[in-house]
């Protein structure tokens, strides 16, 4: 049973950056297709960006295509997401969520293992 955590959130001005982690165990990471999500106040549950098992297929959500990136490092068990240029209305609670050989979904229902979350807060 893959356990995940996500760190690196926090309160950044507009335009700025952070690099979130969800550090995973548990399992073999590179079983696994891995997703974020978030969710802000009030909002349903969205996709924002995934990452193959393999590495090899990455997807973003339009609202984040060419500010953010994913990555991972299966030998640090870690999976990334860059955001760049933030804007206020990124500002959500992040979650990381795993898929074992999944094909890669936008939608929250195949993932069956999510982290707590990390809260993200960007100020205008």
């Amino acid at each position: 049973q893959v356990q995940l955590v996500e760190s690196g959130g926090g309160l950044v001005q507009a335009g700025g950056s952070l690099r979130l982690s969800c550090t995973t165990s548990g399992g073999t990471l590179s079983s696994y297709t891995m997703g974020w999500f978030r969710q802000a106040p009030g909002k349903e549950r969205e996709f924002v960006s995934l990452i193959s098992y393999a590495g090899g297929r990455k997807v973003y959500a339009d609202s984040v295509k060419g500010r953010f990136t994913i990555s991972r490092d299966n030998a640090k068990t870690t999976v990334y997401l860059e955001m760049n240029s933030l804007k206020p209305e990124d500002t959500a609670v992040y979650y990381c969520a795993a898929d074992l050989w999944g094909a890669g979904t936008m939608e929250p229902d195949p993932y069956d293992h999510w982290g707590q979350g990390t809260q993200v807060t960007v100020s205008s």
